[in-house]
């Protein structure tokens, strides 16, 4: 994991900087008032994550070593076939983990600290949370090791595929034409940053947006739909970087102490974000229905 340590390193000044300065144009150029406590929080949640970085990856996910052990077959990196395979491997993967990250509780209680801010900046990009490699999210990615990438490539890929998506966090970036088809944009990942009905659950790619347009979930900016940015609830994160990551744990925990059966502690856990045993929650889908973006069912003909 040298190599990556040290990409890591060599690459984060700069992309600290960037965000810094885009705080600083956008604070002289916008009226709304640049979020500095948020931009803080985020600086606070990267360096707490390095912190956390003195822990070895294989404690935190013992059967990347062991499925390597196990591989079919060994890849080589000199081969451009390789390449691409990881390439599209690690998009294809990534996609399904990201959409499992909003849709499971258990991934959503560390993903959701990205989705925190209010505004949508590059300094948003960097707020990954603390937990989230202990929750089991590099399971996603041990099919590529099993067909004989190293781990240290995958997780390097999968460094690389989220150093791309820095670029992508960005609110005044305009739509990029027929880009929008191929790549994931800042205008499509504005949408999969808004917590407006209409946006909720879409566009989950790293560097491609096929997958979401290949699987249903491709959702597309509105010109008539500001995109409005945050947590569903609370309408205000805080900007505590210790409250936004662990205060989604401790609310997994109550719920898990108030289940009443073995089948409420599935559900609370890997059930989609805000469900409810009463069915009064504030899922994609309850809140999209509340909207009124979801069709009634049809009614049923009349018994005669």
């Amino acid at each position: 994991m040298g190599d990556l340590s040290f990409l890591y390193l060599a690459l984060l000044p700069l992309v600290i900087v960037a965000a810094l300065a885009e705080g600083l144009w956008l604070s002289r150029t916008r009226a709304q008032t640049y979020d500095w406590k948020a931009w803080a929080c985020s600086l606070a949640d990267l360096v707490g994550r390095r912190l956390l970085g003195f822990i070895p990856y294989a404690l935190a996910a013992p059967w990347l070593d062991w499925v390597w052990q196990h591989r079919l077959f060994t890849q080589s990196l000199d081969s451009a076939g390789s390449l691409l395979l990881l390439f599209i491997g690690l998009e294809f993967f990534y996609y399904w983990y990201h959409r499992t990250a909003h849709t499971s509780r258990w991934f959503w209680a560390s993903h959701s600290v990205h989705h925190s801010p209010n505004q949508f900046n590059l300094a948003a990009a960097y707020r990954l949370g603390w937990f989230g490699r202990f929750t089991g999210t590099s399971l996603f990615f041990t099919p590529l090791v099993l067909l004989g990438f190293t781990p240290t490539a995958v997780l390097t890929a999968l460094f690389l595929n989220l150093l791309y998506q820095f670029w992508i966090h960005a609110d005044w970036i305009p739509r990029l034409g027929w880009l929008e088809y191929v790549l994931n944009t800042p205008s499509s990942h504005r949408v999969h940053h808004a917590r407006n009905p209409e946006y909720l659950d879409a566009n989950f790619g790293g560097v491609l947006i096929v997958f979401d347009r290949l699987f249903g979930t491709y959702v597309e900016e509105k010109r008539d739909v500001p995109c409005d940015f945050g947590l569903v609830s609370p309408a205000v994160s805080s900007r505590n970087p210790f409250v936004v990551n662990i205060q989604p744990w401790v609310g997994l925990v109550k719920d898990l102490a108030s289940a009443r059966s073995p089948r409420e502690v599935w559900m609370y856990l890997f059930a989609p974000p805000g469900w409810r045993p009463d069915g009064e929650g504030l899922t994609a889908a309850e809140l999209k229905k509340q909207a009124g973006l979801v069709a009634p069912p049809p009614a049923q003909p009349a018994m005669m």
